[in-house]
């Protein structure tokens, strides 16, 4: 498993969602939303899960924190769906049915769910699994550690703990109902500080696979 081997969809929505995340996310943020792909996309091989819509799970990894940005945050909803009903908007700009509109919604909102079932959702599963591995450092070495060590060097983890914890906190304290409480009170800024992926991605040793230490894949 190579980084090369991961392509990005060439159509109009994966461009279109890049250039938007681009737009609005900091470096470090947007690190973080291509790496949720590229783990997204790996898990999916490591699984062997089948039927997987690539397009969908690219523009939702992309978009999927992109209700915690100022330009699109919304009074009342949580980041998660702000972010989905974004994705919605830019989807059908692209040309998708409606049907595949709310799936990519879907997908966003489930990937702050503790847990997907992959046999109801496969992209939502995937997504939720792959940035469960960037936040909350969950399944640390369930990928190869070459790959890992690339992907890191590649999309370095910069500031993302500092930006992350700082965001969803915010979240918190004005929607106290949303998911974005749950991930406070479940200590995502001691795990994003004590992240197995942080560190630099030399410090990786060569073996088994691993997830300790830590530009953009365009559409």
């Amino acid at each position: 498993m190579q980084l090369h081997g991961f392509t990005a969809p060439r159509t109009r929505a994966a461009r279109a969602a890049f250039e938007l995340a681009a737009a609005h996310h900091s470096p470090a943020v947007l690190n973080h939303v291509v790496r949720s792909w590229l783990w997204a996309e790996a898990f999916a091989l490591v699984e062997d899960r089948q039927d997987v819509d690539h397009e969908l799970l690219y523009t939702s990894a992309v978009l999927h924190d992109i209700g915690l940005v100022p330009a699109f945050d919304n009074a009342v909803l949580s980041y998660e769906e702000a972010g989905g009903h974004v994705a919605v908007a830019l989807t059908a700009g692209a040309g998708w049915a409606p049907d595949r509109r709310r799936r990519a919604l879907e997908v966003i909102v489930r990937h702050n769910w503790p847990s997907v079932d992959p046999a109801m959702d496969v992209e939502g599963y995937l997504l939720e699994t792959a940035t469960g591995l960037d936040i909350s450092g969950a399944r640390p070495d369930a990928l190869p550690r070459d790959f890992v060590r690339e992907v890191l060097a590649a999309y370095p983890r910069l500031t993302l703990g500092q930006e992350f914890t700082a965001s969803v906190t915010e979240q918190a304290l004005r929607k106290p109902t949303t998911a974005a409480q749950r991930l406070v009170q479940g200590g995502i800024a001691a795990k994003l500080a004590c992240h197995p992926l942080e560190g630099a991605p030399e410090t990786l040793s060569d073996g088994q696979p691993s997830g300790r230490a830590g530009k953009a894949a365009e559409g």
